[in-house]
């Protein structure tokens, strides 16, 4: 066995402070809601050992896999409807916009072990927009759950610390109480994954291990404002399944997000807008920059889902839709005309 080196025996060691560290928090974790006053709006001040600001974490080793061929699809795009619901009884919104794209006995079935993908990138609040509203993200594991899914597994690897974002977000709590089972990253979980056709990421670190056994999967992302890519929504969710220097698609923003489409063909997306987080994307940081969205939008096509999102929710109706948008059409990988598919809308509450 090659032996570590100092770099390495210093990062098993601060993983492994790290993981202690979590497991003493999670047990106190309802303390960082809003409850606890308003300097839990503020990002902790975090020692700089805790981040990952490049985003490699995890590097594989020297074999080759694959996601299965044609994804995780139950209901093919060209069948594409979308499911919106807007009001405030979240829970009642989150089956209102899944029932208007066919129920969730059409996509979840007893035996299906299910990953749900949040956006959990951040040391956030769920209340400043960055993060998966927790809300959200509870009721559609019993709405999974409610199908007969055998296991439901709540996955992401974020930018910052794994551990102190999926508490602070309350995303730790929200899968816990659920009866789900949150994955953290470290180093042993990745693979490299070939995406055929991709331009970046042909062959990449990917979070593989709580893939094994998967039938199903989900995405639930927030709707906000990117300084990059000028917005992010379902389709730059699947970012976070990369490990790696991530840092590095910053060039080509588009270009991955093109290749993130590629790659992930979820069982369908959920858009989180019951919070929007209109700009000072994508970490926000102020409730100045947030604003009630009180929407839901369910789709098997994360194009269309993201382009409602552009149109209806970040209110930038009229404005040219990113560049990642035709990338991936051009792909063949969704259609931004939400307009030309069916749509159920419902008003809850």
């Amino acid at each position: 066995m090659t032996a570590k080196t100092p770099e390495e025996k210093s990062r098993q060691e601060q993983v492994s402070l790290e993981r202690r560290k979590f497991l003493k928090q999670a047990g106190t974790v309802a303390g960082l809601t809003l409850a606890s006053g308003w300097a839990a709006l503020a990002p902790p001040k975090w020692p700089l050992s805790l981040r990952d600001p490049d985003g490699e974490r995890g590097k594989p080793r020297a074999r080759t896999l694959h996601l299965p061929e044609g994804g995780f699809v139950v209901e093919p795009l060209e069948r594409a409807s979308l499911g919106v619901a807007r009001g405030g009884d979240v829970p009642a919104m989150v089956r209102a916009a899944v029932d208007g794209i066919g129920g969730i006995a059409r996509y979840v079935g007893p035996g299906d072990v299910v990953l749900i993908k949040p956006n959990v990138a951040f040391e956030r609040p769920a209340v400043l927009g960055a993060t998966t509203n927790p809300e959200v993200l509870a009721a559609l594991i019993h709405l999974v759950r409610e199908a007969g899914a055998k296991e439901v597994r709540v996955v992401d690897n974020p930018i910052e610390s794994p551990e102190s974002c999926f508490i602070r977000s309350g995303i730790q709590k929200a899968a816990v109480d659920a009866n789900a089972r949150v994955y953290l990253p470290s180093a042993g979980d990745f693979e490299t994954v070939n995406v055929p056709g991709a331009t970046w990421i042909e062959n990449w670190p990917f979070f593989w291990r709580p893939f094994k056994g998967v039938t199903k999967v989900i995405g639930v992302s927030p709707v906000k404002d990117h300084n990059l890519c000028r917005a992010s929504m379902t389709t730059k969710n699947w970012y976070g399944l990369l490990g790696g220097r991530r840092n590095q698609f910053h060039q080509d923003i588009h270009g991955i997000i093109a290749d993130l489409a590629l790659m992930m063909r979820p069982t369908f997306v959920l858009l989180d807008g019951s919070r929007v987080l209109f700009r000072s994307g994508p970490t926000g940081g102020s409730l100045s920059d947030v604003r009630e969205g009180r929407t839901l939008v369910a789709c098997v096509d994360s194009l269309a889902a993201d382009a409602f999102g552009w149109d209806d929710l970040l209110e930038r109706k009229g404005e040219e839709l990113p560049a990642y948008f035709a990338k991936s059409a051009a792909r063949g990988l969704g259609n931004p005309d939400w307009r030309r598919l069916p749509m159920r809308e419902a008003q809850i509450g």
